[in-house]
């Protein structure tokens, strides 16, 4: 995605919405940034055409714009009935869920930083979560074609970075980020037994 791809998108999306456009670009999003949250986007899958409604939230996250990975959580969540659509097969979505504990512990290990937030976690621990993880995909790979990893929104992109060091292509998203008429069936759990992680 370049930016002139950015560019003549943003352009189109003047002909159909030249108020949001002229609110927003380049005086409070600057081309450069849009295609930075759009990049994220795709390669998680996760399609750009609604433009406006991408562009609107951005907008009205406007004061936390430095930490992309906040933004990216909102953009996400906005788009939804995108993502709904594109990962849920027959209105059912079939996952693995990760157990609260697990959950927690990757909460309590997110440190902010002027850059945004990142993962400080025990290196010890951050290999019992990833072989916990592979074990509950080595269960389902043979049932699920694509393996989804469902999660709190707080949890969603620190799991998804973690995740992605060892075990590539999977998708992870959150609850937030899923159609309430969507039924979930979770055919597997990640969790850490608590005196391990003592």
């Amino acid at each position: 995605l370049t930016r002139q791809d950015v560019k003549t998108m943003v352009e189109n999306l003047k002909a159909s919405n030249p108020t949001l456009v002229e609110e927003l670009v380049p005086s409070v999003i600057s081309i450069g940034y849009l295609q930075k949250i759009l990049g994220m986007l795709l390669k998680e899958g996760v399609p750009i055409r609604d433009l406006d409604t991408i562009l609107e939230t951005l907008g009205d996250h406007s004061s936390v714009l430095k930490d992309t990975d906040i933004v990216l959580e909102y953009v996400r969540q906005s788009l939804k009935r995108t993502i709904t659509r594109r990962f849920a097969e027959a209105n059912s979505l079939r996952v693995i869920t990760i157990d609260s504990n697990v959950e927690d512990m990757i909460v309590s290990s997110v440190k902010k930083s002027e850059q945004g937030s990142y993962l400080a976690m025990d290196p010890d621990m951050i290999q019992k979560i990833i072989n916990a993880t592979m074990e509950e995909i080595d269960k389902v790979k043979d049932v699920i074609p694509s393996i989804i990893i469902l999660t709190s929104p707080v949890v969603r992109i620190y799991f998804k970075k973690l995740a992605d060091q060892f075990v590539p292509n999977i998708t992870v998203l959150s609850y937030s980020e899923i159609d309430s008429t969507t039924q979930i069936q979770a055919i597997g759990n990640i969790s850490v037994p608590i005196r391990q992680a003592v």
